[in-house]
This record gives C-alpha cells, structure tokens and sequence, in this order.
C-alpha cells in the first residue's frame, strides 16, 4: 500500500473515532446492543405473534398451559394503550410467571400499589392497572391456561387484602 493511501485510511479511521468519542471530562456512554441482538427481544421460534395495544405478544404451547413472552415498550400504561382494546376499566388477567427484563408498577383499583422489578417471580391478580417505569421494555415470561387460569394457579379472582 501507498503511503498516500495509509495516509487516507488513518484520517478516515481517525474521524470515525472523534466521532465516538466523549467531550473532554465527559465519560463516553456505552454502546447499546441493537435490540436484534438482544435475545430477550428477539422472535421465538415457533411461537404465534401478535401486537395488541403497543405490547408484543409471542404464544407457544407447552402441554395444555401457554407459555407467553410479552414486550411493553417504554410508556406503556395499560389504561391507555390496552383499555380502548378490550374495553374493561382495568385489567382483569391473572399474570403469572417471570419478569425478565424491566420494571413495572402495578395500581389495584383500591389503591394498592405493588412495584416490580426484574428479575423476579410475579403473580398479579386481575382488576388492575399497570405501566412500564424507566427507559426500559418490560420482558414477562407468562404462564396460562387460557381462560382457567385462575383456578389452575390458585390465584384469588380479584385482589383483596
């Protein structure tokens, strides 16, 4: 190779990096992996996919029981972007299953407020409302059976203390 070439290649690498790089005293923030990249988001093989209400829903079957992967983008709130789809005052599901990625606030018609945050085991009863909190999507890994759920869990059918 040339020297004029080397020469070229360097500058060009050159302003690539400055490109990259922090402003002076600032620490450089890190790089995202593209949302592809992420196995959390990426499709699952085999499964049904539908999109209801801004949220992803992929629907596999493992004997009689579903298993469900669930992305809320960031801003989701069920009172909004779910209620004018299936038209209840709040959500009336029984969630059942693992929170993998994110954090989610759950508001119970009386007032009751339950937080969670992955990862962790959840078990939310029906007759609530519910919203992503941060800049990141919720991933649940969900478990039903379609609509005997409750029983099959032995989740109450409503939220009491």
């Amino acid at each position: 190779m040339t020297k004029k070439k080397t020469m070229k290649r360097l500058a060009v690498r050159s302003s690539v990096a400055r490109k990259h790089r922090a402003a002076p005293g600032k620490k450089a923030a890190p790089r995202r992996k593209p949302v592809e990249a992420d196995p959390l988001l990426a499709p699952v093989k085999g499964a049904e996919r539908r999109d209801i209400g801004h949220v992803r829903l992929e629907v596999g079957r493992a004997g009689e029981a579903r298993v469900k992967r669930l992305i809320y983008p960031v801003g989701f709130r069920w009172s909004k972007d779910m209620k004018p789809e299936v038209g209840t005052d709040l959500c009336m599901h029984a969630h059942v299953g693992f929170l993998a990625h994110g954090e989610i606030h759950i508001e119970y018609a009386d007032g009751c407020i339950v937080e969670h945050k992955a990862p962790q085991i959840v078990a939310i009863e029906p007759g609530h409302d519910g919203w992503v909190v941060g800049k990141e999507p919720v991933v649940l890994i969900e478990f039903d059976f379609e609509g005997d759920t409750i029983r099959r869990t032995g989740m109450p059918d409503a939220h009491r203390h």
